[in-house]
């Protein structure tokens, strides 16, 4: 037994509330206890961990944190963002060799002439842990817009020392389906910002030498999965139509031209849902969850979910936890915490073998979760 759920157990019978920053629930496969680590977030978008196991999270506002127990503390030196709309300083990711390198990666929206667009930065955090320093943006998307959707900006470090990043279409589908756009992609760089010569359009005949895969609509979650060596996507639909993807190098997902999902004024989209060219999804949600951060489970901590996946849901508000076979195949889908803490948008299994997301409310949470063993 854990002890917090020790503490409950005596506060309850002595007749005191338990505390609002823990609760304990039943899924399926076990019991869990949700944490409120912090709170007072302003639209937290993204959580990673320290080797010391403090934490920095994203603001959409254009904000890194670093929190350290009780101690939060605003890094300075953040490239300046566009924070409007879904735009913002969103994702961030550690560097493994961070207690030698101290380097992070950070994707955002980046204002300029026209309006914003998908980047990425990285740069190194002071030893004081106060300041991002030698900031070098690696990536762009060339054609900036004012509208104020669908940036994707996931960031999945993946080996040998390549990086994926995630662009939405910029609320402009048929910019997914032009592969000399970046824009509704999959983007592969090594990890300096080059593009690997090995990438499905490297020469830059057939599209853009950065591009892995294209037809995607606003990719929002993404998670490399060591044990089987690929990477999973989970990206927005329209009016249902939601998508779970593995992209393949050069591959065409296939929005707007085919969806599962409708027009917001239930009107078709495209001619179906699938045609000779474009790939189907792993699965798909219809209605919509409105999917934004994803998880492969990993370590002993949670050995009744390894392997499965977690996709947190801003409009479903709820955490979705897939169940993948030995054949990678989804054979099921439990809902969690439906309505308890409202829209997730980030999902991480992190180094201490825990569950942590973050809420994307104007006062946003930071939890973790545990399995409860009794």
């Amino acid at each position: 037994m854990t002890y917090r759920a020790i503490l409950i157990i005596v506060l309850v019978a002595a007749g005191i509330a338990p505390p609002a920053s823990a609760a304990e629930f039943a899924t399926e496969e076990l019991a869990i206890d949700v944490e409120v680590v912090a709170d007072r977030l302003r639209h937290p978008w993204a959580v990673a961990m320290l080797p010391d196991g403090s934490l920095l999270v994203t603001e959409r506002r254009g904000s890194l944190l670093h929190i350290a127990g009780d101690r939060r503390t605003e890094i300075a030196g953040v490239p300046a963002v566009a924070a409007v709309g879904q735009g913002g300083l969103l994702d961030v990711a550690v560097d493994e060799d961070f207690a030698r390198s101290r380097r992070i990666w950070l994707s955002y929206a980046e204002p300029g002439p026209g309006g914003a667009s998908t980047a990425l930065a990285t740069g190194v955090l002071s030893a004081d842990g106060s300041r991002l320093e030698h900031v070098e943006r690696l990536f762009v998307m060339a054609r900036k817009t004012g509208t104020r959707l669908h940036f994707g900006s996931r960031i999945v470090l993946a080996p040998d020392d390549m990086l994926f990043l995630t662009t939405g279409d910029r609320g402009d589908g048929p910019r997914a389906q032009d592969f000399f756009d970046s824009a509704g992609a999959v983007i592969r760089l090594k990890r300096n910002g080059t593009v690997p010569p090995d990438n499905p359009f490297a020469d830059g005949t057939r599209g853009l030498p950065e591009l892995w895969s294209k037809g995607h609509r606003n990719i929002q979650g993404a998670a490399w999965d060591a044990a089987r060596g690929l990477l999973w996507t989970v990206e927005h639909g329209a009016m249902g139509g939601d998508e779970i993807n593995r992209p393949e190098p050069g591959r065409n997902y296939g929005w707007p031209v085919i969806t599962y999902g409708r027009n917001y004024d239930g009107a078709r989209i495209g001619i179906g849902t699938e045609a000779p060219g474009y790939e189907q999804p792993v699965h798909y949600w219809d209605p919509s969850i409105a999917p934004s951060g994803l998880a492969v489970v990993s370590g002993d901590l949670f050995g009744e979910w390894r392997g499965d996946l977690l996709v947190g849901a801003l409009a479903g508000q709820m955490l979705v936890r897939l169940s993948v076979d030995a054949q990678g195949r989804i054979v099921g889908e439990e809902r969690m915490l439906e309505g308890r803490y409202g829209r997730i948008r980030d999902v991480r299994v992190l180094a201490d073998g825990a569950v942590w997301m973050v809420t994307d409310e104007p006062s946003g949470q930071l939890l973790r979760i545990t399995p409860v063993r009794r």
